[in-house]
C-alpha cells in the first residue's frame, strides 16, 4: 500500500514587492495632482492684483508729506485715515455715492429681467424667422463700441431730456441687452419644455409661466447677469460724463478725475478714494461669486 507524500507547505506571497509598486503609484498619483506650472503662473498672475492692492491701501494710509516721498512700499508712519476724511469731503462722496447706487440698481433690474423677456421670446420662439433674425440682430450689436455711437446719443438723449443719471441707466440697459440675452439664451436652452406645458395644462397663461416658473429657475443667470451689471454700471466713467449734462449729478467715477488734474499731487487722498469706490463692488462680488459660478457653468452646459 502506498502512503502519498504530503504537499509542502505553500511559501507565505511576500507582500514587499506588491506594496512598494503600489506605493510608488500612490506617490506619483499624488504628486500629478500639483500642476506645478500653472501653479506658478497663477502665483505669478495674483501679484499683479496684490501688489497694486497693497499700494493702494498702503498708500491710502499716509500722510500728504509721506506720500509725496515717492516710496510707495514703505509702510506708513504713523498710521492716519485722515486721507478718507479729506476724500470724503472734497468728492462729496455721499451725494456721488447715491447717484452712481440710483443709476446701477435701475441698470441690474432693467438689464435683468429685459434681457430675460427677450431671450425667453426667442427661445421658445426660435422656429418663427423673426425671432430668430431678432437673435442675430442682437449678437450683431455687440460689436458695436459706445463711442461710436457716443455722439449720436448725446444728441439724442438731449432731444428727450434724459441727460441725467436716469439716461445713463437706460443706456446701460440698452448696451448690455445684447450681451445678457446671449447668456439667458443658453442657459435656457438647459430648462426642459415639459416644466411649461405641465404648468399650462393646468391653466396658467404666458405671463405666469414666466414669473412663477422660468424666472426662479434663472436664479443663477440672474445673479451672473446682475453682478456683471453691477460692476459695468459702478464702474463706468466714459458715459456718466458725456451724458449726464449737470455736474452736481455725476457718479463717484467722474467725481474722482479731479485727482488727475487740480489734485494730482494727493496721491493719499486719490487712493483713498479709489478704495471707497471700490469697497461695494468688491462686498456684492464676495457675496454673490458663488451663483455666479453656478450661472456661467450651467449655462455652458448644452
Amino acid at each position: 500500500m502506498s502512503t502519498a507524500t504530503p504537499a509542502a507547505p505553500a511559501a507565505p506571497a511576500s507582500s514587499a514587492p506588491t506594496t512598494q509598486p503600489a506605493r510608488r503609484r500612490r506617490g506619483a498619483v499624488g504628486r500629478d495632482r500639483v500642476n506645478w506650472p500653472v501653479t506658478v503662473l497663477l502665483m505669478v498672475g495674483s501679484l499683479a492684483v496684490l501688489v497694486p492692492l497693497f499700494v493702494t491701501v498702503n498708500m491710502s494710509l499716509k500722510t500728504t508729506e509721506q506720500a509725496v516721498d515717492g516710496n510707495a512700499f514703505s509702510l506708513p508712519d504713523p498710521l492716519t485715515l485722515t486721507s478718507f476724511v479729506e476724500a470724503w469731503n472734497l468728492t462729496n462722496f455721499p451725494r456721488g455715492f447715491a447717484i452712481s447706487i440710483f443709476i446701477t440698481t435701475i441698470a441690474v433690474i432693467g438689464e435683468i429681467v429685459i434681457s430675460a423677456l427677450a431671450a425667453y421670446a426667442i427661445v421658445r420662439n426660435w422656429d418663427r424667422r423673426a425671432f430668430r433674425w431678432s437673435f442675430f440682430y442682437l449678437l450683431a450689436a455687440m460689436f458695436i463700441p459706445f463711442p461710436v455711437v457716443a455722439l449720436p446719443q448725446i444728441q439724442l438723449t438731449g432731444m428727450l431730456g434724459l441727460d441725467n443719471p436716469l439716461g445713463v441707466a437706460i443706456l446701460h440697459i440698452a448696451f448690455a441687452l445684447a450681451f445678457n440675452t446671449l447668456l439667458f439664451t443658453a442657459f435656457l436652452r438647459t430648462i426642459p419644455l415639459e416644466l411649461e406645458e405641465s404648468m399650462r395644462m393646468d391653466g396658467a397663461g404666458t405671463w405666469q409661466v414666466f414669473w412663477r416658473l422660468i424666472l426662479p429657475l434663472l436664479g443663477p443667470m440672474c445673479a451672473t447677469v446682475g453682478i456683471f451689471a453691477f460692476i459695468a454700471s459702478w464702474n463706468d466713467f466714459m458715459m456718466p460724463s458725456l451724458i449726464i449734462s449737470d455736474p452736481t449729478l455725476q457718479t463717484v467715477p467722474v467725481l474722482q478725475n479731479m485727482f488727475q488734474t487740480q489734485f494730482s499731487n494727493s496721491y493719499n487722498v486719490a487712493f483713498a478714494s479709489y478704495l471707497m469706490a471700490m469697497a461695494p463692488a468688491i462686498i456684492v462680488y464676495l457675496f454673490a461669486q458663488r451663483w455666479v459660478m453656478s450661472g456661467l457653468t450651467q449655462g455652458a452646459i448644452k
